[in-house]
């Protein structure tokens, strides 16, 4: 290989786990990432108000953010766009292109909401510039959201899609108590993603065997610290277990928008780790959904009720189980993708993490801070065993898909300019 293409890639390497080295980054600090925590939030806003299921959500905050980070890299530049947008004006505002971005993408996917975003999308437009700069921002924005929602217009989103589960067999899921509802979204298992070649590109081993002693040992595992009542979990893992009991995806989100409020990175740098968390992000979860799909395996609830000669048929996770699969776990694709965005941009034990909580008392949000990718991995695959959900296989199966895929997706997406 000639040297000097060793040594740009080399230089592309570390660019990628630290945006912020190059000068011409240095020289967009006063380019300010408002206009991007902004608009996450009023996204967060909507998005949370549709009803869509946690796992759902995650592929409209995912085409939001794309559509911002197109619009804002489209003119300021410093990251590789997804999209061959028109050249822009210079006097375009960037400002301008990133709201009207976020507004559009938002009012097509959610029309029962456009009045309360046309009211935000005036009352943001008071404060910034007129004239060539205003046209020209809005021109960028409106091209940048209708790219992404003409690439996703047949992506496979709500396909009639249904899984039977079939004759009751030891291992296999079945709806669980209280409500025994049917799986939630099994379509998401069949969307294109959105950097991946396919939802099958990184295969999961799968579940232990019920017969093999892991299996053994995660059903005796959970099956003590998952129960309700009388478990061997401490107060604080109890604390923990609720902590994680809510949305990982907005979770997340608000916390991206306090890390990009305190350690001030600028307008392009914020889209760029939006996009990048929130698309790996949905595309774990489209994975995460097939592997649920191909290989549905059964939760602890009917695991330690109705199998084996220690059946406990009263027992009781300590957060109702949600309605899908168990195998591999959604919240650690989630966790997993998150944690290796961040530790690729920030370094893996300085992600800075805040991440605030209403599982323990919706009046009273807690706020955990994380400093290192490993430990907050940790926590969230330790918190889904405790709230009574999970095995751990599924768990640490999950939170590598995540890493998997983000690392997939900084290979091939939101590279700087200069690779």
């Amino acid at each position: 290989m000639n040297r000097w293409r060793f040594f740009a890639i080399g230089l592309c390497a570390v660019l990628i786990m630290d945006p912020a080295a190059p000068a011409a980054a240095a020289e967009r600090r006063h380019r300010s990432a408002e206009v991007i925590t902004t608009w996450n939030a009023i996204a967060a806003r909507t998005i949370s108000a549709s009803g869509l299921p946690v796992q759902v959500t995650s592929l409209y905050f995912a085409f939001v953010n794309l559509a911002t980070y197109e619009a804002v890299v489209t003119i300021d530049g410093g990251y590789q766009p997804n999209y061959a947008l028109p050249r822009p004006d210079p006097r375009a505002s960037a400002e301008v292109a990133a709201a009207t971005a976020a507004h559009d993408t938002l009012a097509h996917y959610f029309p029962s909401a456009r009045p309360a975003l046309d009211a935000d999308y005036q009352a943001w437009l008071e404060g910034q510039p007129g004239g060539v700069a205003r046209q020209e921002g809005r021109r960028v924005g409106a091209e940048a959201a209708q790219a992404v929602i003409t690439d996703r217009s047949d992506d496979g989103r709500d396909a009639p899609i249904t899984l039977d589960p079939g004759p009751h067999a030891p291992g296999r899921w079945r709806p669980t108590p209280p409500a025994r509802l049917p799986m939630s979204s099994p379509w998401l298992g069949f969307v294109d993603p959105l950097t991946l070649s396919s939802p099958r590109q990184f295969r999961l081993m799968g579940p232990d065997s019920l017969r093999s002693k892991a299996y053994a040992d995660d059903r005796a595992e959970v099956a003590a610290y998952g129960r309700r009542t009388g478990s061997a979990r401490t107060a604080e893992q109890t604390e923990t277990a609720l902590f994680w009991s809510v949305s990982p995806v907005l979770q997340f989100q608000a916390a991206l928008r306090d890390l990009v409020q305190r350690r001030g990175l600028d307008r392009a740098e914020a889209a760029r780790l939006f996009a990048a968390v929130s698309t790996a992000n949905a595309d774990a979860l489209i994975a995460c959904w097939r592997a649920k799909f191909d290989d549905p395996f059964w939760r602890p609830i009917t695991a330690i009720r109705e199998a084996g000669p220690d059946a406990d048929p009263s027992w009781t996770p300590l957060t109702d189980t949600p309605p899908y699969p168990e195998y591999a776990s959604g919240h650690a694709c989630v966790s997993g993708s998150t944690t290796e965005v961040l530790g690729r941009l920030l370094g893996h034990r300085s992600i800075d993490l805040n991440v605030s909580s209403t599982g323990s008392d919706p009046s009273a949000p807690v706020t955990r801070h994380y400093d290192s990718a490993r430990a907050l991995d940790a926590e969230t695959m330790n918190a889904r065993i405790w709230l009574g959900i999970h095995f751990r296989r599924a768990m640490v199966d999950g939170n590598q898909l995540g890493h998997r895929v983000a690392r997939w997706t900084l290979q091939h997406r939101f590279r700087p300019t200069w690779c």
